[in-house]
């Protein structure tokens, strides 16, 4: 006999697993990271810096989440709890709260586009990091772009780990392709 309250658990466990993915996104940038940043854009804000990093770490996790996830609904559900954790988020002054989503929302839009492009000749993190610095200013994009794309890879390599430990890992038995496997009755 299954328990009656079989799906409410399940809906539990899936949104603490969603709460674990955005804690893990949520996570402060490195100050070296932070001073590096600061000093690349040329105006020494630390501040603004901070706050870049952070966009670019939760709107990364966002991407990972819709593109890696074992489930469809994981990005969707990813991105709600994100928005209710902007809103909770002490670093934002609570007048701040809309101006904070709409500047993530740009960050997304930008970043899905050299998320989701393929190249030839350009690897998906050092695509995403120029456009990262051509976003924010950065005159010397060639000379910083190596560290960027260093961060943009700690970023979605930190995302892809938590992504697995919070949702778990697709398990398909090695002598079949993953379209055969999905498409087997249940």
């Amino acid at each position: 006999m299954a328990w009656p309250f079989g799906k409410s658990r399940a809906a539990e466990q899936g949104r603490r697993a969603v709460q674990a993915y955005i804690t893990d996104a949520s996570s402060e940038p490195d100050d070296a990271d932070v001073e590096w940043l600061a000093a690349a854009i040329g105006d020494g804000d630390t501040d603004r810096a901070r706050w870049e990093l952070r966009y670019a770490r939760r709107a990364l996790a966002l991407l990972v989440a819709e593109r890696d996830a074992l489930d469809d609904r994981t990005g969707s559900l990813v991105a709600r709890e994100m928005r209710q954790a902007l809103h909770m988020d002490r670093s934002v002054a609570a007048g701040m709260v809309a101006l904070a989503e709409r500047q993530l929302n740009e960050r997304l839009a930008y970043f899905r586009t050299a998320f989701t492009e393929r190249s030839a000749t350009e690897a998906a993190d050092a695509r995403i990091a120029r456009v990262f610095l051509d976003r924010l200013g950065v005159r010397d994009v060639s000379g910083n772009s190596g560290r960027a794309a260093g961060i943009v890879r700690r970023y979605v390599e930190a995302s892809q780990d938590s992504l697995r430990a919070a949702f778990g890992v697709a398990k398909v038995p090695e002598d079949q392709p993953p379209s055969v496997w999905a498409k087997r009755p249940s």
